[in-house]
């Protein structure tokens, strides 16, 4: 990882003249406008805006998951754009932990296979993978849940599962869309205390998409997309 030092040095994530357009019948959007960002190791960025206005489509340029139209995304030294295809998708397996509102977990396996299947694509032996795959679920306060299915945890454990997930490969940053979406309040702020805690103890860089103003004010930064633009709350 590269650490912001104050004086000059690179930001672990650095987004510039970030530009997106969608069409809509013969309309052309343009959700991301000569955007810049930095994100520095060890930061909770939280993205608020109304729906529609791109927090989203950041995320998924961010991770590797859409093109942008035009600019650089520079993560760690590397800059994302001259990936594309096998070295793209080992790229995101390598860097990047995925969190959706959705959990989107596999129901016919447990909590364990859940969070085992990111390793699946590495070259670690079985008993490595059983120890990554502890430790991450530890880490969320599921370690008695190992041999659970989906069906029989409540929605946060569910969701503790899926961030235990985006965990267990180590990632450098988690990308988390709306990952209170689905839940009751109470829940909510357990997950959100968890994600806090995770950057604060554990130096996990988190940027988060959510419409939640309470989840928002626990991350060191809030930034508000306003016409394809980031503008930093001053709340």
């Amino acid at each position: 990882m590269i650490r912001t030092d104050g004086n000059g040095s690179e930001s672990l994530i650095q987004v510039r003249d970030l530009m997106k357009e969608y069409r809509r019948g013969g309309e052309v959007i343009r959700v991301l406008d000569e955007l810049d960002l930095d994100v520095d190791s060890g930061d909770f960025v939280a993205f608020m805006g109304p729906s529609g206005s791109g927090k989203t489509t950041l995320l998924n340029l961010i991770g590797g998951l859409d093109n942008a139209d035009s600019g650089s995304i520079n993560i760690g030294g590397e800059e994302m754009r001259g990936l594309t295809g096998h070295k793209l998708a080992a790229w995101r397996a390598r860097h990047v932990g995925f969190v959706f509102q959705t959990f989107n977990l596999i129901p016919v396996l447990t909590a364990f296979k859940n969070v085992e299947l990111p390793l699946l694509l590495t070259r670690l032996s079985k008993a490595k993978r059983s120890q990554h795959v502890q430790n991450a679920l530890q880490l969320v306060g599921l370690g008695d849940r190992v041999k659970h299915y989906p069906r029989q945890l409540s929605g946060g454990q569910e969701q503790r599962v899926a961030i235990a997930r985006a965990l267990v490969s180590d990632p450098d940053f988690l990308l988390c869309d709306e990952p209170t979406g689905d839940l009751d309040r109470a829940t909510s702020d357990e997950i959100i205390e968890l994600l806090s805690r995770l950057s604060k103890e554990h130096g996990k860089t988190i940027l988060m998409v959510t419409h939640d103003p309470r989840a928002a004010a626990n991350a060191d930064k809030i930034l508000n997309l306003e016409d394809a633009k980031l503008v930093e709350s001053q709340s």
